[in-house]
C-alpha cells in the first residue's frame, strides 16, 4: 500500500538490524521502497540491495556534497549501474547552498552532467535542492525533457505549484508531521493530490511521535497519515494515491 519513494537504507546506521528492519516492512503496509544513491560508493550499495530484496528498487547518483567526484569514469558507471532493471532513477542529485555553496560551480557542474544522463538515459531524477532554488530551477529548465521529484520539499507553496505545472512530482517526508512545520503543510494543502509522494529519507527525519529517532520505512505511513489529515481522505486512500504515482513517476508496471 505505501511506497517510500526516498529512503537510505544502506545506511550504516542500520548495519546491526539492516535485515530485520526490511523483514518488517511488509507488517506496516510497506510494499515497495526507492533506495537512492547518493554517492558512487553508496550507488553500488543501492543496486546490491534492489537485487537482494524484491520490495526495494534502486537509483544511481551523486549528491551535491560528494559533487567533486563527478567525472567521466563516474558517470561511465552510472551509465552501466541503470541497465540494471530495477535501477529507475538518476538521483540524489542537485543543489545545496546551505552551508555557503563554495563550491557552486562543481556542484553546477555536477548537477548539469548528472542531469544530461538522465535525459540520454530517459530517467527520471530525484532532485536535492537546499537554499538553492533559483540555481535548480534555471537548471531544470535547461533540460525540459527531464521530470521528476524534488525530493523532501523546502520551498514555498508558490514554487511547487510551478514545478507541478512543469510535470514534476513534490515529495514530503516527515517534516510534515512537526508542529512548526508551517511551509509544509501550506504545501501540502496547495499540491495536486497526483502530484504527491511520500518518503521518509531515513535514516534522517523521523516523523513525530518518533522525532530524534533514527528514521526508517517503516515510519513511512505516518507521512501519509498527516497528508490525509490535511487533505480530508484516509490514511489509506492517500497511501495508494501517493503509491500509484511513485510507480508512474519511476514507470513501473
Amino acid at each position: 500500500m505505501y511506497f517510500d519513494s526516498h529512503a537510505h537504507l544502506n545506511d550504516p546506521k542500520f548495519d546491526e538490524d539492516r535485515a530485520a528492519v526490511i523483514a518488517d516492512l511488509a507488517a506496516h503496509g510497506v510494499t515497495h521502497v526507492m533506495n537512492v544513491g547518493c554517492c558512487l560508493a553508496s550507488s553500488h550499495d543501492c543496486v546490491a540491495m534492489a537485487k537482494q530484496y524484491p520490495m526495494i528498487y534502486a537509483s544511481v547518483g551523486t549528491h551535491p556534497q560528494d559533487a567533486k567526484e563527478v567525472d567521466d569514469t563516474v558517470l561511465d558507471t552510472y551509465r552501466e549501474l541503470a541497465k540494471e532493471k530495477k535501477v529507475l532513477a538518476i538521483g540524489e542529485i542537485g543543489l545545496d547552498y546551505y552551508y555557503g555553496g563554495d563550491d557552486k560551480e562543481v556542484q553546477r557542474s555536477a548537477f548539469e552532467r548528472q542531469m544530461q544522463l538522465a535525459q540520454d538515459l530517459d530517467l527520471p531524477v530525484i532532485i536535492h535542492s537546499r537554499s538553492a532554488n533559483g540555481d535548480t530551477m534555471d537548471i531544470l529548465r535547461n533540460f525540459p525533457r527531464v521530470t521528476g521529484t524534488l525530493h523532501c520539499y523546502a520551498g514555498s507553496p508558490e514554487l511547487a505549484k510551478l514545478y507541478v505545472k512543469m510535470g514534476w512530482y513534490i515529495g514530503f517526508t516527515g517534516v510534515v508531521t512537526f508542529k512548526n512545520a508551517r511551509k509544509a503543510v501550506e504545501t501540502a494543502m496547495v499540491v495536486p493530490l497526483d502530484r504527491m509522494l511520500i518518503e521518509t529519507d531515513c535514516p534522517f527525519m523521523a516523523p513525530e511521535p518518533h522525532r530524534g529517532t533514527r528514521n526508517d520505512s517503516r515510519y513511512v505511513p505516518l507521512v501519509a497519515a498527516k497528508l490525509a489529515e490535511l487533505r480530508g481522505i484516509s490514511p489509506e486512500e492517500m497511501g495508494r494515491i501517493t503509491s500509484d504515482n511513485a510507480k508512474r513517476l519511476f514507470r513501473m508496471d
